[in-house]
């Protein structure tokens, strides 16, 4: 399985810092924001990874992570101009996926508690399909909201007025080597972006869209509280190398 870091996006929420530098090098407790994403893959047995970054503070990425060998890793490095959706961020990793490869994505300012080893490890063996990963929010409005049925989710509303559930989709997902497909399949909405919504809810369209519910907290770092609480929460995290959790382990 490949991993890929989505790490575009202009952070507007969070200026004037945003200004100066990209928001997922914004420090979160000793390390950058993107630095999770990256350790949450590694734990998982996920090494080899596409960072996917617009050109703000780009050379910093590289700078800081280089090739990856130094963090347990192997990353490779694309930019995506402007800003075109996280379906488009994506979409650029057709060519660092081989075929019949399944990846693994993260939003790269999304912090969370939960291991991602198992879900990996099960994933691997299904055929085809997606998984999104769910967390039960107190204002599911400001989200995509799962409408569930059984295992699967039959489709996802992006920020509906009135909600179906109480639980909304985070930024974190599983593919199997298709989504490029569907991602070509769908139209830019109306604000001009390629929406992941509408990838999911092509896949729940054919019944290949699955879910698993975080038990652990799971941080959406975009605005100055999140980031905050985020702070808070990783704080004390330990030192890579001398001290990297192991899989199974959360923050």
């Amino acid at each position: 399985m490949k991993g890929v870091i989505l790490a575009g996006g202009t952070g507007t929420r969070l200026r004037p810092l945003t200004k100066m530098i990209n928001k997922h090098l914004l420090p979160v407790g000793k390390y950058p924001m993107i630095y999770y994403a990256i350790e949450k893959l590694r734990v998982a047995g996920v090494t080899d990874i596409l960072l996917v970054m617009n050109n703000h503070s780009a050379s910093l990425y590289t700078n800081f992570f280089g090739s990856g060998k130094d963090w347990g890793v192997k990353l490779a490095y694309k930019i995506q101009e402007g800003a075109g959706g996280i379906a488009e961020a994506l979409e650029l990793a057709e060519s660092f996926v081989h075929p019949g490869e399944k990846l693994l994505v993260l939003l790269g300012d999304n912090l969370f508690e939960d291991s991602l080893a198992n879900y990996v490890k099960e994933f691997e063996l299904l055929p085809e399909g997606a998984k999104v990963f769910l967390k039960q929010v107190d204002d599911p409005r400001r989200y995509g909201v799962p409408v569930m049925d059984g295992a699967l989710i039959k489709r996802i509303e992006e920020k509906p007025e009135h909600p179906s559930s109480s639980y909304c989709v985070t930024g974190i997902y599983m593919y199997d080597s298709s989504v490029f497909s569907m991602i070509k399949a769908i139209e830019p909405s109306a604000r001009g972006e390629l929406e992941i919504t509408d990838v999911n809810n092509l896949y729940a369209d054919k019944g290949l869209l699955t879910y698993h519910i975080l038990t652990g907290w799971w941080i959406d770092a975009g605005t100055f509280p999140s980031w905050y609480e985020a702070t808070d929460k990783l704080r004390e995290y330990p030192d890579p190398g001398n001290h990297a959790p192991t899989p199974g382990d959360g923050f």
